[in-house]
């Protein structure tokens, strides 16, 4: 099955409304530290309530460790600055999409390490959505593509 990876996520409500969706749909959630908040944080426990204890969390201490568990898999970067839409590209069942920090996105070296770069076409002028919002409608995707919606 997919697994969603969050790039150092800035705010814990967001990622905890990622934790509530990945659960529902049987979708490992992979956190690449460091963090803008704690884990613990009273937010993110508030925002995720039981979803928490019924999700599948894995969270790496650095960047390089995600690199290295992901060395022989396809990981589909989440980008405004794609040019492929993600609705043109054929996910795979284990397939990781990561999603970049809210405030500052991804560095480049984590564009340069991502199988494909992928974008959700917003109207001219728009920036981007909230995260939460971007996973949602990416996961539907790759599930719908995968006959798992």
């Amino acid at each position: 099955m997919f697994n969603i990876a969050l790039y150092q996520p800035d705010i814990p409500q967001n990622t905890a409304a990622i934790i509530r969706l990945c659960s529902c749909f049987d979708t490992t959630l992979e956190i690449i530290e460091p963090c803008g908040f704690h884990i613990d944080d009273k937010k993110l426990k508030r925002v995720a309530m039981d979803y928490l204890d019924k999700s599948k969390i894995i969270i790496y201490s650095s960047y390089e460790k995600f690199l290295i568990r992901k060395k022989n898999s396809r990981v589909v970067l989440m980008t405004t600055k794609a040019k492929k839409n993600y609705n043109n590209f054929k996910f795979n069942l284990k397939d990781t999409i990561l999603f970049g920090r809210e405030s500052q996105g991804v560095p480049k070296i984590v564009h340069n390490n991502c199988y494909q770069k992928l974008k959700i076409p917003l109207k001219r002028n728009a920036r981007s959505l909230n995260v939460g919002m971007a996973v949602a409608i990416t996961l539907s995707e790759a599930l719908r593509q995968n006959s798992n919606l």
